[in-house]
């Protein structure tokens, strides 16, 4: 019997803090799946009572906010780094869209990093009111509004503009991270997707645009798309 251990269990628990939970969190789910995601797993993965986790994270809808949060304050953490935008940007670029662009990808590269947490970047903003969600995620709110502000549109359009940009970046993400693959190890295409699965008569042009549609569309075609939606916006306001 190692008389040892139930010391070395409250040590650990006074080491505790939220962010080294949320952290556990985040790496189960990005190992195991959002499915695996229990008080009791996180509870196990830093060798502590699940008892010992209410105090940072009294439920399993607490963990999932946290989870949110740990993407949101990672894209802080990435924007603080000033790195350009992973895309030839014209020189003459306004400083607001250049920033608009750099989040947007950085957005991108957080997702790509887990994969797992992305759902509920959709399901946790539905469930959640706009004054209850982590600070970490109002600020990347603040921060969009703040760089549209700066693009000379009026309230109604930088409102509009909000509910597009974000439309397409979250759209975007979720678009090149659905699930495709049916069948991981097999080596040909057309069975890895699972096509033949699909009636051919019914459903001919998804089945020869599978492939390409199982292919990620990376950064580029995400700039391009934003680029294009902001082109209309501006155009539409100078219009107005």
């Amino acid at each position: 019997m190692d008389i040892g251990h139930p010391t070395e269990r409250r040590r650990g628990r006074r080491r505790l803090s939220r962010e080294r939970v949320l952290a556990a969190a985040l790496d189960v789910v990005d190992h195991e799946g959002l499915s695996a995601l229990s008080m009791r797993r996180v509870a196990a993965e830093l060798d502590v009572e699940a008892m010992a986790l209410y105090r940072y994270a009294p439920s399993k809808d607490a963990l999932l906010d946290g989870l949110v949060e740990q993407l949101y304050t990672e894209l802080d953490e990435d924007l603080a780094r000033e790195e350009p935008a992973p895309r030839g940007q014209a020189p003459d670029l306004p400083e607001w869209r250049a920033e608009l662009l750099r989040g947007a990808c950085a957005l991108y590269r957080i997702s790509l990093a887990h994969p797992h947490v992305v759902p509920l970047l959709a399901t946790r903003l539905l469930a959640v009111p706009l004054a209850r969600r982590p600070l970490a995620v109002l600020q990347a709110h603040e921060r969009v509004l703040a760089q549209l502000d700066r693009a000379g549109l009026d309230e109604q359009g930088v409102v509009t503009a909000y509910r597009a940009v974000t439309a397409w970046v979250l759209g975007y993400i979720f678009s090149d991270l659905r699930a495709m693959v049916d069948n991981p190890d097999e080596p040909d295409p057309a069975f890895r997707l699972g096509l033949h699965l699909m009636p051919a008569r019914e459903l001919p042009r998804l089945r020869e645009t599978a492939p390409s549609l199982a292919e990620k569309g990376g950064y580029q075609e995400l700039t391009d798309g934003l680029d294009a939606l902001l082109d209309r916006i501006l155009a539409a306001s100078a219009a107005r």
